[in-house]
């Protein structure tokens, strides 16, 4: 494997307060943000949410000749409709989604309203040629196939949904790696996680960037992204616990994440560079997903390190400490040593402990 850094020997977890530290300010910037927007009279709403949440129009429109979603953009900004959505339909040639945001501050979208949608928009593409009617046979630029209003009601179920889905994906991640490693590092990995979702939310809330279906499908992938990457470091601890038995967790868990950090960078850097790309020269259709990728990526590569790992060698600590006590507690020998050092395998002193351990974790020592 190409190395990027070589005998890395930076003591990442003596910096844990200063990671997690910073992990706090920016979620509670991000909490903090929504709480104002939401409680401020005549301010904005929590998370500017798109028409797939909210409600709407959705006009269905298709071009006599190929065109692009940019140039009906523009030309929907032309006629003072700045915050339309444009999808492609893949499966028609040259049939586009607009999607336009509610009219009206109710939560519900008026006959009135869905036919104010379909004259702006039809005033709108009134640029790229006349509408098709029976008249106009051949020389015709576009047509309107359908208008379909979009309720709020529909919105909060997709809202709805996309929550359970999320959350359903961090408890199969967390059951797989307590099945897989050891319930302290699933919980640690899932805590982490959360971290990653929850800052790239704050930052959707702060720059009031559209959440879509698109940006759940974002936040989805980053779920995936960055628990693969802390399950890489993970790995290497395991290992490294087997092979260095008796030095401490806390130096292991520093060597691990040193090891792998050429890994890191090569594969995350990839990623990130792949993402910028898309957010410099994917256009507005990309914009939402592109950016939550971006800030999901960097900030799921930095809880791998800050975040993951700090919470699980606490949590180890924690929970072996607690099992030496219950071990005193009934009048059994139990051996001190170092909260954050692993028990030896040997030495009659140490049985009772070792085995209280080796029963509690099926992969880490």
């Amino acid at each position: 494997m190409i190395q990027v850094f070589t005998n890395v020997k930076v003591d990442w977890l003596s910096k844990r307060r200063v990671f997690i530290g910073i992990s706090v300010l920016i979620m509670l910037a991000g909490l903090g943000s929504a709480i104002v927007r939401q409680l401020s009279p005549g301010g904005t709403e929590a998370f500017n949410l798109g028409v797939d949440f909210k409600g709407g129009t959705v006009v269905t429109t298709r071009f006599n000749q190929p065109t692009t979603a940019e140039a009906i953009r523009q030309a929907l900004a032309g006629n003072g409709v700045s915050d339309a959505v444009i999808q492609p339909v893949t499966d028609k040639p040259n049939t586009f989604l607009i999607k336009l945001p509610l009219a009206g501050s109710g939560s519900e979208q008026s006959q009135a309203e869905v036919e104010q949608g379909r004259e702006q928009v039809r005033a709108a593409l009134n640029s790229f040629g006349p509408e098709k009617s029976p008249n106009t046979s051949e020389n015709w630029a576009y047509e309107i196939l359908g208008t379909d209003a979009v309720g709020a009601i529909a919105g909060a179920q997709l809202r709805n949904k996309a929550i359970a889905a999320t959350l359903a994906a961090l408890v199969g991640i967390l059951i797989y790696i307590a099945f897989r490693f050891e319930w302290t590092y699933g919980a640690a990995a899932v805590i982490a996680v959360f971290h990653d979702v929850l800052v790239t939310l704050g930052f959707f809330s702060i720059f009031q960037w559209e959440i879509s279906l698109t940006v759940i499908a974002a936040l989805l992938t980053l779920v995936g992204f960055s628990v693969n990457d802390t399950i890489v470091v993970f790995d290497r601890i395991r290992e490294n616990r087997r092979l260095h038995r008796r030095e401490s967790l806390y130096k292991i868990t520093n060597d691990s994440i040193n090891q792998t950090l050429s890994r890191t960078a090569i594969t995350n850097g990839l990623v990130f560079l792949s993402v910028l790309a898309m957010v410099l020269f994917g256009g507005e259709v990309l914009r939402g997903f592109s950016l939550a990728l971006t800030v999901g990526v960097i900030f799921g590569t930095y809880s791998s390190i800050a975040v993951a790992s700090p919470i699980m060698v606490w949590w180890e600590q924690r929970v072996e400490a607690s099992e030496r006590a219950a071990l005193v507690a009934a009048g059994k020998p139990a051996l001190k040593r170092p909260a954050n050092s692993v028990p030896a395998t040997t030495g009659t002193k140490r049985d009772v402990v070792s085995a209280a351990v080796k029963k509690r974790s099926r992969g880490a020592v």
